[in-house]
């Protein structure tokens, strides 16, 4: 059995990614829309020498699974929070509201390309936008929405636009209703992302771009950029702060 297995849960709002790390290499991972408890135990089962845990919730959850990881792991549990040390400069101005995923995953990029301006952009149900520099520092981003939420708003918020999804292949111009809803939040959210990478791109030198969440491979091969897709990001960073915190002790 490996030494030093560490169990990292990301329960985000629609899904919950569940990993095992021998130091800083996933050996195993897992990801559900149920509930976590069940899925915690049989991971449990099937590795029973855990040694360390960190668990992140962006919603309310039920801490029976927190619960039942802390009498089941021989070491330290760490459930993250705005007082949770990490291996960067936090210099947001609210901690509190910060999302914990946004957090991560700025650790994580940074524990992938130590010294590097990284800028990171998580498509998931909003798009976040969040730039870390060479010396570590995290001063926050920016937040819109997905691109489910913007099919879903144009329906939700008129009377006439139907309820549209997106498409590999769509036009520049629509011809016509849906296709003019298609190309109209595809592109826009194009332009806005390569907004943002020229932004940043015009600041800081040598900027590495990683994309992660859902729509991510969706919107990377539009990009003329060269850019890292790291799906497991957030995972990583959860590992890399648990690591973190173990040497602190």
């Amino acid at each position: 059995m490996c030494e030093n297995l560490n169990l990292v849960v990301d329960i985000g709002n629609t899904r919950t990614k569940v990993a095992v790390f021998s130091d800083s290499e996933m050996i195993k991972s897992t990801v559900f829309t149920g509930p976590v408890l069940p899925e915690i135990e049989k991971l449990l089962r099937q590795v029973p020498d855990i040694q360390n845990a960190i668990v992140s919730s962006v919603k309310d959850h039920d801490h029976k699974s927190d619960n039942f990881i802390k009498e089941n792991i021989k070491g330290r549990f760490v459930l993250l929070d705005k007082t949770t040390p990490v291996p960067i400069k936090n210099n947001y101005h609210s901690p509190e509201t910060l999302g914990k995923d946004r957090l991560a995953a700025v650790a994580g990029a940074k524990a992938m390309y130590p010294g590097s301006n990284i800028l990171v952009v998580d498509a998931g149900t909003a798009v976040t936008f969040d730039f870390v520099n060479t010396q570590g520092e995290y001063w926050g981003g920016n937040i819109s929405p997905g691109l489910e939420m913007r099919f879903k708003a144009l329906n939700l918020f008129t009377d006439k636009l139907p309820a549209c999804k997106a498409k590999d292949q769509y036009p520049d111009m629509g011809f016509d209703t849906e296709t003019a809803i298609i190309s109209g939040v595809i592109k826009g959210m194009i332009y806005e992302m390569e907004g943002y990478i020229s932004m940043y791109a015009e600041k800081y030198s040598n900027l590495k771009i990683l994309f992660t969440g859902g729509d991510a491979d969706f919107f990377v091969k539009n990009l003329k950029k060269t850019i890292f897709v790291v799906q497991n990001l957030t995972l990583i960073g959860l590992n890399y702060i648990l690591l973190y915190n173990e040497k602190l002790r």
